[in-house]
């Protein structure tokens, strides 16, 4: 307990609650849940209805709701939110959400739009998992991110068939 008795949070890796990509009509594209705090499918939809409705009008980056923190970015015809609790840093959360962002934008070169992701959501898949796995963020560097994917699709051609995007140095 602190001087003023309030109980300190114990510190942990589970930083990620949820990471989704909703289409500009509020339709999921892409989820990846971390924990039981939206157990079933339909919940999480529920939630991510109720998270779009409240920030896809806002020019915000950070929204509090249900009791979670929710950092979010909007590009053409896609939003992207990554879900704290909320107690979580939010530029930790922002951190995730770049990188995500980034990540993609090289993948699709530069072409962050809905068809684009739909056409190589196998990779946006790839990406996320190498962003964050089972809510403990990986990585945060969108390079090391395009390099670990890449690495993945060419040394387990058997599983894909094919390499989802050549690595550019910048």
């Amino acid at each position: 307990m602190d001087p003023a008795g309030q109980l300190f949070q114990e510190p942990s890796l589970y930083t990620v609650k949820a990471v989704f990509i909703l289409d500009n009509d509020g339709q999921r594209l892409l989820a990846k849940y971390y924990d039981d705090t939206f157990p079933s499918m339909k919940e999480q939809k529920a939630f991510e209805k109720n998270v779009f409705n409240k920030t896809h009008k806002t020019d915000s980056e950070i929204a509090f709701l249900e009791g979670l923190t929710i950092v979010y970015k909007s590009s053409i015809d896609l939003f992207f939110y990554v879900v704290g609790s909320s107690h979580e840093n939010e530029l930790m959360l922002m951190a995730v959400l770049t990188c995500l962002f980034d990540s993609l934008n090289h993948m699709l070169r530069k072409n962050v739009e809905k068809r684009s992701l739909l056409d190589n959501m196998d990779g946006a898949f790839l990406v996320v998992d190498e962003i964050v796995d089972g809510g403990v963020i990986l990585e945060s560097d969108p390079q090391q991110v395009i390099q670990n994917v890449n690495f993945r699709t060419i040394s387990e051609p058997a599983a894909y068939g094919f390499v989802l995007f050549d690595y550019i140095a910048d």
